[in-house]
């Protein structure tokens, strides 16, 4: 079994890291971000229609029927004063909720009904049931603006509160014949029921834009991962093809006796094939560090084969493409193999940067196959995230052997 550095140099680089969050996973309350843009766009459709049919109503409908009734009222200054803090209360609320923001609510109810019931004492019994008593039904648009996205309870909570100060000034005023009774009745069902039909279908379908958005999201998160896995499968398949062609040929040069075992190159030619065979495996395991894993695989092998072996790891690799895995560890696998005496292997990583280093002695035997003849070179793999640098030098006492990939 390949030794490792003691868990003070190493213990951060071997724990399990945590997967990082995914949206689309079977039972997951996750809201993809498609999701909740599209349910966020179609919400801010309803907030505008909202802040302009309560500004619209406030402006059109309950201003000119003060402006007439004027002083004939029992305060006029009090409604004209409910109107306009009211209106100030509309326009700071529409333009929170055009920006993305909601008001705070229970302040807001409570301005609010503290005006509706100055405005049904102020009006006096004469304009009880005219649209100079604005607050009939221009207030429960103003109810639905300071509770958005609340629960629609709270609305249906504030609408009865509204209906109970409306009774109280009905009685209070004396008009307690049965038409008034009746007229107050249709009043608040009249007035009540187009906020709540708005507030409800508003919340329904920013929930259905957000469920459909969702589900189309998953499908296609689905669909991407089914092609990136059977896209992987392919390349495993071409891999191994190729990893079992180069076990084969030394196998049948072998058998058919045109090979020697006690060979040194043969042997290195063996040795190649099987730590590559075994680091193909090593890719798709499941593992917190796939690099590591896959280069303990070679490490493991290079050992049983009776080399002695260090392997440090320093930092976490983050995660990389498959691609930029084989340009980091194939070098050093195909260096293994040839090695003798002792092997230290050291991989140094940080998120935007992993280093693999190979050190051996001296020995006989050709250079590294996979170093170019200048000593180096840097390969940008198809699918990575920015080029793999291999490296490869020899002093005459030991030979050292680096690839190393830099986030771009």
């Amino acid at each position: 079994m390949a030794t490792e550095s003691p868990p003070a140099a190493t213990g951060a680089a071997l724990l399990p890291r945590p997967r990082p969050p995914t949206s689309v996973r079977s039972g997951a309350a996750v809201t993809p971000p498609q999701a909740r843009a599209v349910a966020d766009a179609s919400d801010r459709g309803a907030r505008l229609v909202a802040v302009v049919i309560a500004l619209a109503w406030h402006l059109v409908i309950g201003l000119p029927a003060v402006l007439e009734a004027g002083p004939g009222m029992a305060a006029p200054a009090v409604v004209a004063v409910g109107w306009l803090v009211t209106a100030l209360v509309g326009v700071a609320t529409g333009v929170r909720l055009l920006r993305g923001r909601l008001p705070p609510a229970r302040r807001l109810a409570v301005v609010l009904l503290v005006v509706d019931a100055a405005v049904f004492a102020a009006a006096g019994e004469r304009f009880l049931f005219t649209s100079a008593d604005w607050v009939w039904g221009g207030l429960a648009w103003f109810f639905l603006l300071a509770l958005w996205r609340r629960p629609v309870r709270w609305l249906l909570a504030l609408l009865a509160a509204h209906a109970t100060i409306a009774l109280v000034a009905v009685v209070l005023h004396g008009a307690t014949a049965p038409a008034d009774l009746s007229r107050y009745a249709m009043y608040v069902y009249g007035t009540s029921t187009l906020p709540v039909a708005v507030f409800a279908g508003a919340a329904a379908l920013t929930a259905l834009a957000r469920d459909r958005a969702g589900t189309a999201a998953a499908v296609l998160a689905v669909a991407a991962e089914r092609e990136a896995a059977e896209r992987a499968q392919g390349e495993r398949q071409a891999r191994l093809a190729l990893v079992s062609g180069t076990a084969e040929e030394v196998l049948a040069a072998l058998a058919a006796g045109d090979a020697d075992p006690a060979d040194p190159a043969v042997r290195r030619r063996a040795v190649l094939a099987a730590a590559r065979l075994r680091r193909l495996i090593a890719e798709s395991d499941d593992v917190p560090d796939p690099l590591l894993h896959e280069l303990r695989a070679a490490a493991d092998l290079a050992e049983r084969n009776g080399l002695p072996i260090d392997l440090v790891a320093v930092g976490t690799p983050p995660e990389l493409p498959v691609d930029v895995r084989r340009g980091l560890a194939d070098p050093l696998t195909a260096a293994l193999a040839g090695a003798h005496g002792w092997a230290r292997l050291t991989v140094v990583a940080g998120p935007d940067e992993v280093v693999v280093s190979l050190v051996t002695p001296e020995h006989d035997g050709p250079d590294d196959p996979m170093a170019p003849p200048g000593g180096d070179d840097v390969v940008a793999p198809p699918g990575g995230d920015g080029p793999v640098e291999h490296l490869h030098e020899r002093d005459g006492e030991i030979r050292w052997t680096q690839t190393r990939w830099r986030r771009t």
